[in-house]
Parts: C-alpha cells; sequence; structure tokens
C-alpha cells in the first residue's frame, strides 16, 4: 500500500444548536470538491472486499473512480444497475457495517465513505434530473407487489425492468412504508422518498393506495383479476410491547405510533397540519435501536427534555455509531444498565414515573451481547410526561391470512432460502416480512432475489420446488 491516503473527508451537518428545534436534513451532504477528494481515497482493489460486504452488490470501486474524474451520471447510472433507492441507502443504510465495514483501508486508516459518495452520486441525478431507465421488451406479464416499503419498491423496480406489467398495492395513502412513515425528516426528506418513488413510476410500475391486501382484497383474488405472480414485501409493523403494569396509561406511545404521527400524519409541521400529538416536558425513550434514536431526536424537536433508558450499556446499542453521536450532540441524556418495571400514573390516568431496576451484563445471548440480568433491590424512579416505547417490532401477516402461505412461530412467511418462494404456488416474499426486523438494505437485496424468481417462474424456466414446506 504505497499509494498516499488523503485524510477522510467529514461529512457537513447542521449545528446541533440550529437543529435541535427544526426537522431539517441534519446530514448536508458533499459538495463536489469534498466528493472527489473523498473518492480518490479509493485503492481501487482488484479484489474489492466492499463489493461482498453489499447487500445488493454495487460495483464500488468502479462508482467510486467515475466520481474522481468528475463522470458523474456515469457513477449514478453504475449505481443503479444493482439499486434503484441510492438516495436512500446513501442516507440511512448502516454501511459502517457492511461495505465500509470490509473497505481494506479500515485496518490501519478511516474507510472509504461509501454511503455518503452514493448520496453524492443520487443527489446530483436528482439536481440534473432523472437517468432515463432501461427496459426489457414487454413480456406480457403480470406482477402484484403487496407494500411499497424498500422491499417492495426494489421487486416492482427489478420486475419493470425485466419487461413485466407492475402494480404495487399499498395499504397507506402514501408510498415509501417505513421509509415515510418511519424515518424522521431530519435523516430522510420525505421529498427524497417520493423523488425515489417516482423513478420506479417511470419504469412503469402502477401504485394503487389505500388498498389492504388480506382485507380489501386477498391474494387468490389477485390471482383472478389476472395477475401471473404475487410477490409480498410488507414489512414488519407492529410494535412490541413491554407487557408491564402500567402500560395502558395516557402519554405512553409505541414507537410505530409516535413516529407514524410525526412522519407520515406530518405533526412535525404543526399548526399546517393538526395532528394531536402530546409531548410533554420530560420524555422517557425505552430502547436502543435506530427507531429509539428517530423517536427521541423528533421528541426532542417537539420540545421535550429526553432520556433513552437503555438495559446494556453503550457499546451494546444496536443503533448506528453515527445516530448516537447526534442524539448526544443535541443534548439528549443516556440511562444505561436500566430496564423499565412498571410505569406509575397520576390521579387523572397519565404516566407521570418510570420505575426501573438497575442491570449488570453476564454472559453472551444468542445474540452475542452479553446478558443483561437484573441487580436485587436496585429499583428507582425517573419522571416521565410522555413515554415511548421503542423494542422493536414484528411482522402483521394480515395479507396472508386464510391463505395457503405457512408463517413461523414468529409469524414470519416461511420461504425457501434460495428463491424465497412460500408455499402457495406463484407467491414470493422478503424482506421484514420474511426475516423480522432487519435493515432497509438487507430487505432490498432479499427483494432483488426475489424478483429474480419471479421473472424464472413467469418465463417458464423455474420450477416451484414443493407446497410442503415446515
Amino acid at each position: 500500500m504505497n499509494k498516499t491516503i488523503n485524510p477522510p473527508q467529514p461529512m457537513p451537518k447542521l449545528k446541533p444548536e440550529e437543529r435541535i428545534r427544526c426537522f431539517k436534513e441534519v446530514a448536508l451532504g458533499y459538495s463536489e470538491e469534498q466528493a472527489k477528494a473523498e473518492a480518490e481515497r479509493c485503492l481501487q482493489c482488484k479484489v474489492p472486499r466492499c463489493v461482498e460486504g453489499c447487500p445488493v452488490n454495487i460495483d464500488i470501486p468502479t462508482f467510486i473512480r467515475f466520481i474522481k474524474e468528475g463522470r458523474y451520471r456515469e457513477a449514478i447510472k453504475k449505481i443503479k444497475e444493482k439499486n434503484s433507492l441510492p438516495a436512500i441507502c446513501g442516507r440511512v443504510c448502516p454501511q459502517e457495517n457492511q461495505c465500509m465495514g470490509r473497505c481494506i483501508l479500515g485496518i490501519r486508516n478511516v474507510p472509504v465513505n461509501i454511503g455518503a459518495l452514493e448520496r453524492f452520486a443520487a443527489d446530483w441525478e436528482r439536481a440534473e434530473g432523472l437517468t432515463n431507465p432501461e427496459k426489457a421488451p414487454p413480456t406480457g406479464k403480470k406482477v402484484a407487489v403487496v407494500g411499497s416499503g424498500p422491499a417492495g419498491l426494489t421487486a416492482a423496480a427489478e420486475l419493470a425492468k425485466l419487461g413485466h406489467e407492475v402494480t404495487i398495492f399499498e395499504a397507506l395513502h402514501k408510498p415509501g412504508g417505513v421509509l415515510t412513515y418511519g424515518i424522521p425528516e431530519f435523516r430522510l426528506p420525505k421529498e427524497i422518498v417520493m423523488d425515489e418513488v417516482k423513478y420506479v413510476e417511470s419504469l412503469g410500475v402502477k401504485i394503487e393506495r389505500n388498498i389492504i391486501i388480506g382485507k380489501t382484497i386477498t391474494i387468490k383474488e389477485l390471482f383472478n383479476m389476472g395477475f401471473d405472480a404475487v410477490f409480498l414485501g410488507t414489512g414488519a409493523g407492529l410494535p412490541r410491547f413491554l407487557n408491564i403494569p402500567g402500560e395502558n396509561l395516557c402519554g405512553i406511545y409505541s414507537a410505530n405510533e409516535f413516529l407514524i404521527r410525526v412522519n407520515l400524519m406530518k405533526a412535525y409541521r404543526f399548526p399546517e397540519y393538526d395532528t394531536p400529538i402530546k409531548v410533554g416536558r420530560r420524555v422517557a425513550v425505552i430502547g436502543g435501536g435506530n427507531v429509539a434514536m428517530d423517536a427521541a431526536r423528533s421528541a426532542l424537536r417537539l420540545g421535550g427534555e429526553v432520556t433513552v433508558i437503555y438495559r446494556r450499556t453503550e457499546k451494546e446499542m444496536p443503533a448506528r455509531r453515527e445516530e448516537i453521536e447526534n442524539a448526544k450532540e443535541e443534548g439528549i441524556r443516556f440511562l444505561f444498565l436500566a430496564s423499565p418495571i412498571r410505569f406509575i400514573g397520576d390521579e387523572k390516568g397519565w404516566v407521570k414515573e418510570v420505575e426501573c431496576i438497575r442491570m449488570e451484563l453476564v454472559e453472551p445471548d444468542e445474540t452475542g451481547r452479553r446478558r443483561p440480568k437484573p441487580i436485587e433491590n436496585s429499583e428507582f424512579k425517573v419522571a416521565a410526561d410522555t413515554v415511548i416505547v421503542a423494542i422493536g417490532q414484528r411482522p402483521n401477516p394480515i395479507a396472508v391470512y386464510n391463505e395457503d402461505i405457512k408463517l413461523s412461530k414468529h409469524g414470519t412467511i416461511i420461504v425457501d432460502p434460495e428463491t424465497y418462494e412460500t408455499s402457495m404456488k406463484g407467491v414470493f416474499a422478503a424482506g421484514d416480512i420474511v426475516t423480522g426486523n432487519a435493515t432497509v438494505i438487507s430487505a432490498m437485496g432479499a427483494a432483488k432475489i426475489a424478483a429474480r424468481s419471479i421473472h424464472k417462474f413467469l418465463m417458464g424456466e423455474y420450477q416451484q420446488i414443493n407446497n410442503s414446506r415446515s
């Protein structure tokens, strides 16, 4: 490694004092000069480990080389060969655990900021105008895609490029799934999401809103309507609860409800949108993942003094380091090694305190993280007018009730691990509805594989393996 490595280019950000009372995007993106300087750091490895770390296998060295040379249209075209949602992925994917985590520079130096460069190329394209997508000739086959989140949008784009007629069925009034209702404006502006949706529509994909598959229309009825295959990408939208005393008190939200009110129903734009949401002066957020960080930082912007309560230490937090650091910069407090055991209300039925117990870490659990264990007689109380419970989501398999589709004991859809075929002929599934709560890019990677299987199924190149999986 004889090449002189440029210093890494820090991502420009809004100052904390400016961002804590607004929902403007925090990360501002690279300038052209910064992008080129960061791109020059890439070693252009002959065997690029970064590509191995990308769930959708983007040709990372090539698109970075194009940026270094100022060939931005070629850079975004190269990215879109494998990823139809680069402006989103460049902002919210955990690159530090994927492509950047495999970058050879990271052994002795700071890895190339691949996510920031992907975002730069995507934002350049948005400013210049969308690249004309390339499509195969029409096949005459029709595919129904259920859900317009990361998995659904990816599957729809891939199938449309292959020449199939694709219709997305979305339960809500706006497409985007978790990208729209779950991730706050300051991390992923809704304008970005809608522009990515427009790109998918530019491929000829139709989007039908306000239709709940499993209620409004069944899967069998989709086939009766003339669809030749169905893809299920309905995600994991049901909240998990603590199941402790007092959880039904007023002022306690699931993170799902809270973020839907803030994002999809635009409570952050009060009084223009009169969405009811109550945020007290003292807010407790339970959990340590990205959703907990999103909820905490949203509550802060709505006027709360926020404390995050997490049962392990900061080292074990599953949230991205970047999001934890942003939360700290904004003044959010963290209470580690503590777990709620009950909520205490006032005479009017509103939460006023969270009773917690202190924890200690013992031997690792199945996730590889050290398991938290309660310390006897260590109870204490935290004052809170509002509580947001952010301890994970689970799938809602409403689309497959009363269908010949097998589910696991966790409510996820059982699929063939290679083809993503379900136990019902012509029906495929991928994303959180299969894996449980995971990342945007992992859902997209699985959806690409499923789309290829659907294509083979439609073109007669694929044999269903069997209908008797367990």
